[in-house]
């Protein structure tokens, strides 16, 4: 090693171990501070080689306690993989506009568990806080919401932030 390096890396020693020792935010706690001001979450299924799934979209989504819950169509790939047992997504949160063109994954985003709601209750609450959420629009998704967790064309899908 050179005396110059030397130098550098003495000087840099320091400058690392203060930052070594500043309080790290973990990824969950900004995705939950960024999803009490979305509108949108952006979903990515992780695959069983822990790729993320090319299968990527915005949804609508609403908060119960720390848990996301999006009602979304039963044969999606996002409500298909967590019944594969594949429970990991990755979930972005925030409002870029048309999804296909963003770079969402700017976005804050947390790894979070994914599973299927099957408690009429807790899918009663989840409805109700959608139609406060998004009450412009409820009038009309209300009926598809309700009729298709009814027929079973829709599931209730509920994301666990850490």
């Amino acid at each position: 090693m050179k005396r110059r390096s030397l130098l550098r890396f003495g000087a840099a020693v320091p400058v690392l171990t203060a930052a070594a020792t500043l309080p790290l935010r973990s990824e969950a706690a900004d995705v939950r501070s960024a999803l009490t001001e979305s509108s949108l979450i952006y979903l990515s299924p992780v695959k069983s080689d822990g790729q993320l799934s090319s299968c990527q979209s915005e949804v609508w989504y609403v908060m119960l306690g720390a848990d996301a819950y999006v009602c979304t169509a039963t044969s999606s790939w996002r409500a298909q993989a967590p019944r594969r047992g594949l429970t990991k997504t990755r979930l972005w949160a925030g409002d870029l506009g048309y999804w296909k063109s963003a770079d969402y994954t700017s976005l804050p985003s947390a790894l979070v568990e994914a599973g299927i709601e099957n408690d009429p209750e807790v899918n009663e609450a989840a409805l109700a806080e959608f139609g406060r959420k998004y009450s412009a629009e409820w009038g009309t998704w209300e009926p598809r919401f309700r009729s298709g967790l009814k027929d079973g064309t829709r599931s209730m899908l509920r994301y666990r932030l850490a």
